[in-house]
């Protein structure tokens, strides 16, 4: 979109926040980035350029703007829609990839070599892989900075810096102010009550956003010891690459509050990315209710709780399990036995307000579990064990970088793997927006109920036209049923 200066132009003058992380504004005459909703005056179209991302504006020589804060922005929804190369390699850079195993790693990763991502990477972002990594280490300091009280030499390295001198060049290059003075300027403002060893942030998102259904679904089929609503936050544990984790979520009426307790702070990256990808931030909730609407029967749906979101997974491999679980069962059964597997397979957890207890069990642990010991039936089980060895031989990979198509394929060839568990897998595990469950018992019930036929044929055309959207559809098609799903818990 950086390219349609005339577009551009008009939505920073309108200040309009849906443009947020789409395209970022650099001023020729201050030198400063900011996002298109930035509340000072405009500049003067002349002195607008237009950048596709904060690295490739920081590469240029700008810097953020200390009132609109452009680094904070959600990331481009195009990312989530894609499943070529480079939205592939955007999801592993806010991984934090390239901080744990290098340009070598993610091009491995992505099949490519580093020359030909670099290569991507720069004409379509304006910046390769080591400057989006760098701009991301930045944002992650900041918010070390500003909501801890660790030591700046423990931030540069948590944040991903090799070394204290780098992160106080960047943090003076990206911010035009020394880490010291960040985080004084942050201790000036609204004050909230410290928790030690909790890092407090705000995850923003592009309004409208409709939290029914999306905490809904994840309070409704939490696992017991692992997930949790509790006054009225999502709470849950997270596997993460130097520990674990514990995470927060509350939905505010401009943002999600995140509090996140990490064992280790260099995890707070990836911690980040998973919290957002969890709940879907990142997507353009005006574009996909204005494609769902131009459907007769849909637009009600749409028009009564618009901003929906597709609930996801913080780990691909674990859905993966838990949708095996929950096939041809109700949701409280589906809890039960990924309960079973918990206590018996998972890694216990210390959580200071109680009420979580273990870690979801990895591939790992659960590739040595006697079938005999699980109360499926013996299709199920053979069903289980084979994704599971599947997952810990590295044979099928559940990643948010994994090809989409390639993914459908190899889950189809696992026995006891029919279109509504691959499906599910695809739409909540590898991020899919156009997944679609024809075969869904509940969206077959809202067929009905909205006079459409019921027949999965029947379904899959008509839905042709919610393309590329119709994972969304999906979650407006279930609010039909009145599901514990659809609401927030009291």
């Amino acid at each position: 979109m950086h390219t349609d200066t005339e577009r551009c132009v008009r939505a920073v003058q309108s200040k309009d926040a849906r443009f947020d992380g789409w395209f970022f504004t650099a001023v020729l005459t201050t030198r400063i980035y900011c996002r298109p909703s930035c509340p000072v005056v405009p500049p003067k179209t002349r002195n607008m350029t237009f950048y596709p991302s904060a690295a490739a504006c920081q590469q240029a020589g700008f810097r953020a703007c200390k009132r609109c804060r452009p680094d904070t922005s959600p990331g481009s929804p195009e990312w989530n829609a894609r499943a070529d190369s480079v939205a592939r390699a955007m999801r592993l850079i806010q991984d934090g990839v390239v901080d744990r195993e290098g340009v070598p790693g993610l091009a491995a990763r992505l099949g490519y070599s580093a020359r030909q991502i670099e290569r991507q990477l720069l004409a379509e972002l304006g910046a390769g892989p080591l400057a989006l990594a760098r701009a991301q280490r930045a944002q992650t300091a900041r918010l070390l900075i500003e909501t801890t009280e660790l030591p700046m030499a423990q931030v540069a390295f948590a944040a991903g810096f090799a070394s204290i001198r780098t992160f106080n060049e960047t943090v003076r290059e990206v911010f035009a102010l020394a880490p010291g003075d960040l985080r004084t300027r942050a201790a000036r403002g609204p004050q909230t009550t410290a928790v030690p060893g909790v890092i407090a942030l705000r995850l923003p998102y592009r309004a409208p956003l409709n939290p029914s259904n999306l905490f809904g679904h994840l309070a409704a089929t939490a696992v017991p010891g692992v997930e949790e609503w509790r006054d009225g936050a999502y709470r849950r544990t997270l596997t993460l690459p130097y520990g674990h984790g514990v995470v927060a979520l509350t939905p505010k009426p401009d943002h999600i509050a995140c509090r996140l307790s990490l064992t280790d702070p260099r995890d707070l990256t990836r911690a980040i990315s998973r919290c957002r990808w969890l709940l879907d931030l990142d997507a353009d909730p005006v574009a996909v209710d204005a494609q769902l609407r131009t459907d007769p029967l849909l637009a009600p749906l749409v028009d009564a709780g618009p901003g929906r979101r597709v609930p996801r997974t913080v780990d691909g491999a674990e859905f993966a399990v838990r949708a095996v679980l929950g096939q041809q069962v109700s949701t409280a059964a589906a809890r039960t036995h990924a309960a079973r597997l918990v206590t018996a397979h998972g890694v216990p957890v210390d959580d200071p307000e109680g009420g979580l207890t273990h870690l979801f069990p990895t591939p790992e642990a659960l590739a040595g579990l006697d079938p005999e010991a699980l109360a499926l039936p013996r299709t199920r089980r053979t069903t289980l064990t084979t994704l599971v060895a599947a997952l810990a031989e590295d044979r099928l990979r559940l990643d948010t970088d994994t090809d989409w198509e390639r993914a459908r394929a190899e889950l189809a060839a696992l026995p006891g793997f029919g279109p509504w568990t691959v499906e599910s897998i695809a739409m909540r595990s590898l991020g899919d927006p156009d997944a679609f469950l024809p075969t869904d018992l509940g969206i077959r019930r809202a067929a009905e109920r909205l006079g459409l036929r019921a027949t999965p044929a029947a379904l899959t055309a008509r839905a042709a036209d919610w393309r590329p959207w119709r994972a969304y559809a999906v979650q407006y098609l279930w609010t039909v049923d009145d599901h514990p799903i659809n609401h927030l818990p009291a």
